[in-house]
């Protein structure tokens, strides 16, 4: 059963997916009234399109992963696949987490390669068999996709390993991403084929699958997905070397929830997104949330445990306890030292008998006393790297054999062969102390299963004729840099690249006293036996549920082509605002009043030049020239900037430094806010500010007449955030007394006059007009920040006044999809020119001469 999309996918990479024929795309209904996103079908998360039947009552899991947990062989009689259940599967043991009448279905690929005369009856029996979907990938996307962008390019960069030189990585091949992104959208296809999109609940895993998110959420707007990384995610100083690193962050970001082993791992992804796609975060509750477009992308960080019973059970095979036997004769006299590790670069083992070799060279009474035992796990990979390293292992350890060997003593022994379950059982319940030493690993499992196989079993014991009630010790040294690191406190940590740190190491766990040993041993066991693998899928699929539980309560609204596409997630109450829908409005009303913020409304937030645009002074102007309009630009910034800005808007009002001074028109006097003048406290925030300015590169003061503020816009953005948190805490010590407040806004903190807000300058306009026996029938109010939620919150407190005899039209509209007391949004400064310039086409503006501001004028003269 060859998969749909096998052909002609290598376009993806360039970024029009959309164009793929397969997988047929169809959007919800999104716009009814213009501008306005109806109600999503709650029968629509599948758009309406998709063929797949409702489960029932049964709740499924689908476990998406580059590999399925199952082994493969044929039978040489028959030539038949024989498919059997991988029991050390993590992916299988996973299923203990859930409850026992989840069903569990597998997506992913075969260790073998299977004809396409045989996809098909293979797929069949696999589905009905094991509840496994396989994706049958061509085999030279498979080496292009696995060998080539996972284990060459990905690999090495997420553990920190730039492609500086030809001998040192392979540097970024497109033809290679090109592959990565086919199987993505392959594997995608296969859990189509299978979602109930309202009930199912989608865990995808791993490094090899991070785009495939997008591809789903294009698909089912609704789909309720995880995503797992088993691998480190480098900071953002390695990512950003990566030509398509906003490809993938935007692909992650398409889950509802992402997990990482360590927090570490997790403060790098943060970190990528808040420096390459400007997104903010914050914990709720302990919850640590992104927002992006609306929807909250949830980050947990919980290692991952291992399946306690599946390696208890191997403890209590008879193979297991004789193989101890064999051990314990073998090294009788001698403490075993154990390392298990795969064969790559990242995983330290030269490292490893280097500290070995440096401790028999500094410690001779060890000589005959220790024995480095060293498995060598198939390498996962294929290159020169990795032959490298195999061809300096052994180098180093016959040179240690050599130099400190005997006939009968051999210091370091290695077992570079497949090595069954039972037989690494052994020699972790025989081993004294455990060394784990990689440079750089996702989890690393070994530590916890050392753990466990020391503490034993009643079998094993009676097997070894071992007391149920001895002692039971052991003795773990590991790499602080690999994540199972921070959950083993009672480890000894090193840095692996100090050799004689990592020497000395080894010899304080082979020479502890054994309480502390037993000590250790019992906390790791605690830990390790209450954060097993069930704990860890049960923990995340829960926090999942609670990730998607709003799902039926959002509207969404599908943006964005290519591997850029995201979903706009919206509350009911809260839609974009079109030019036809206020124009609508606009047309049918005779007395409206206008209010709009200036940086990042009017002009862009990030824009240098922050003089306003010929065209955004021509829409001012024909809108102040009708005679049913009032309106108002409401502004932190000082007045005589603005007042210079709009000098030729003659009839524009203007409220600077958040309402601190006002004017209703270019000819009449600016009005002071009604407070107490004691600006003293400026004397003591200004040299606060500097010493912040001279701590923080790139941060700079703004001094206004009433207020003082201090900018972080162009400093590092997470040195940047940091100091405005320490400085906002600063300033409200110093100034808890004074008759000051200080706010944090966007990229700034400022500290004002208590009583001055942008909502007291909309509500003294809007009950300006009522008391002169004009009250609006129209209100627009568009603003981007903090400040302006209390316009926001002003005008539709100041509708509800009694003295209004009608309740006018209330357009309050935030710039930018976030948490906003406005009912309405627009994209971005683009999109609020753009409606304005609608507004100003159905604008009847009259030559007014000043007619109403010249009177009020004249009597202050």
């Amino acid at each position: 059963m060859a998969s749909r999309s096998c052909a002609n996918l290598l376009d993806l990479a360039s970024g029009d997916f959309l164009a793929i024929p397969h997988t047929p795309r169809s959007l919800p209904r999104i716009v009814t009234v213009p501008g306005i996103i109806s109600e999503l079908d709650r029968q629509g998360c599948n758009d309406g399109d998709s063929d797949v039947g409702s489960s029932g009552c049964r709740e499924r899991k689908i476990i998406v992963a580059n590999m399925l947990p199952l082994q493969a062989k044929k039978d040489p009689q028959t030539s038949k696949w024989c498919f059997s259940l991988d029991e050390d599967s993590i992916l299988l043991q996973l299923k203990d987490g859930f409850s026992s009448d989840t069903e569990v279905i597998y997506v992913g690929s075969l260790k073998v390669e299977i004809e396409s005369s045989e996809q098909e009856e293979v797929a069949q029996k696999l589905m009905e068999n094991f509840n496994c979907m396989p994706t049958f990938l061509p085999h030279d996307l498979q080496k292009k996709f696995y060998l080539g962008f996972c284990k060459q390019q990905l690999w090495p960069l997420f553990h920190y390993m730039l492609p500086m030189c030809a001998d040192h990585g392979d540097r970024f091949d497109r033809r290679l991403w090109q592959a990565y992104v086919s199987a993505n959208k392959i594997f995608a296809d296969k859990v189509m084929e299978i979602i109930n999109p309202d009930d199912d609940f989608v865990w995808v895993h791993d490094y090899h699958l991070m785009v495939l998110p997008t591809f789903l959420r294009k698909k089912f707007n609704g789909v309720k997905l995880g995503f797992f990384l088993h691998s480190p995610f480098p900071s953002s100083e390695i990512y950003r070397t990566l030509p398509v690193r906003d490809e993938i962050l935007k692909g992650l970001l398409n889950s509802d929830l992402i997990g990482f082993h360590t927090f570490d791992y997790a403060r790098h992804f943060l970190s990528c997104c808040s420096r390459m796609l400007g997104l903010d975060y914050e914990s709720k509750r302990g919850h640590i949330g992104l927002d992006y477009f609306g929807r909250t992308i949830f980050i947990k960080i919980l290692p991952v445990g291992i399946h306690i019973g599946r390696l208890e059970s191997v403890l209590d095979l008879s193979y297991t306890s004789d193989k101890m036997k064999e051990i314990q004769e073998e090294f009788k006299g001698r403490k075993v030292i154990l390392g298990v590790d795969d064969m790559d670069i990242f995983k330290g083992i030269s490292l490893k008998l280097l500290a070995l070799e440096q401790l028999l060279r500094q410690h001779r009474d060890l000589l005959g006393k220790i024995v480095l035992v060293q498995i060598v796990n198939p390498a996962r990979g294929s290159g020169k790297d990795v032959q490298e390293a195999k061809k300096e292992t052994y180098l180093i350890a016959q040179r240690i054999n050599d130099t400190y060997g005997s006939p009968n003593y051999q210091p370091v022994v290695l077992i570079d062969r497949p090595v069954p379950r039972f037989e690494k059982s052994a020699y972790y319940a025989v081993a004294e102390c455990c060394i784990v030493n990689a440079v750089r690993d996702g989890m690393n499992l070994v530590p916890y299963k050392y753990v466990v196989c020391r503490q034993g079993t009643s079998k094993l014991d009676q097997a070894l004729g071992r007391k149920d009630d001895a002692p039971r010790t052991s003795m773990l040294v590991v790499s602080e840099f690999i994540g199972c690191s921070p959950s083993l406190s009672g480890a000894i940590r090193v840095n692996p690249w100090d050799i004689d740190a990592v020497a000395e190491a080894l010899n304080s766990a082979i020479t502890m006293n054994d309480s502390e040993k037993k000590l250790r041993h019992e906390k790791h066991y605690r830990y390790v036996s209450s954060h097993d693998l069930a704990y860890w899928a049960r923990s995340f699929m829960q926090d999942l549920e609670r990730a998607c539980k709003d799902h039926h309560t959002k509207r969404c609204w599908a943006i964005g082509l290519g591997l850029g596409f995201r979903v706009v997630s919206l509350s009911p109450g809260f839609r974009k605002l079109s030019v036809d829908h206020i124009v609508s409005a606009y047309k049918r009303t005779n007395r409206r009043a206008i209010f709009l913020d200036y940086d990042g409304t009017v002009v862009p937030q990030s824009s240098i030049n922050k003089i306003p645009s010929p065209e955004v002074i021509s829409i001012l102007n024909t809108l102040c020239n009708d005679p049913k309009n009032t309106v108002f630009i409401v502004s932190g910034r000082g007045r005589d900037s603005l007042g210079d800005w709009f000098a030729s808007c003659k009839l524009l009002g203007i409220a600077a430094e958040h309402g601190y001074f006002l004017r209703w028109s270019s000819s009449s006097p600016w009005e002071t806010s009604q407070l107490p003048a004691d600006l003293d406290w400026k004397n003591v925030v200004e040299p606060i500010m500097r010493s912040y300015i001279e701590a923080t590169d790139g941060s700079n003061i703004e001094v206004k007449e009433s207020a003082l503020v201090w900018h972080h816009q162009d400093a590092d953005p997470d040195f940047g955030s940091c100091q405005a948190k320490e400085l906002l805490n600063h300033l409200e010590n110093v100034l808890a007394n004074e008759p000051a407040v200080v706010k944090r806004g966007q990229h700034i903190v400022e500290v004002k006059p208590q009583g001055v807000s942008k909502g007291l300058v909309a509500e003294k306009v809007l009950m300006t007009m009522v008391n002169d026996g004009d009250p609006p029938d129209f209100v627009l109010c568009i603003g981007d920040d903090r400040s302006d939620e209390d316009m926001f919150e002003s005008i539709l407190r100041t509708i509800s006044c009694p003295s209004l005899p009608v309740a006018p039209e209330i357009f309050a509209c935030t710039v930018g999809q976030k948490p906003s007391k406005a009912k309405y949004f627009l994209d971005d400064a683009a999109d609020v020119v753009k409606l304005l310039h609608g507004l100003d086409t159905a604008s009847n503006p009259k030559p007014r001469h000043l007619a109403h501001f010249q009177v009020s004028f004249e009597s202050t003269v």
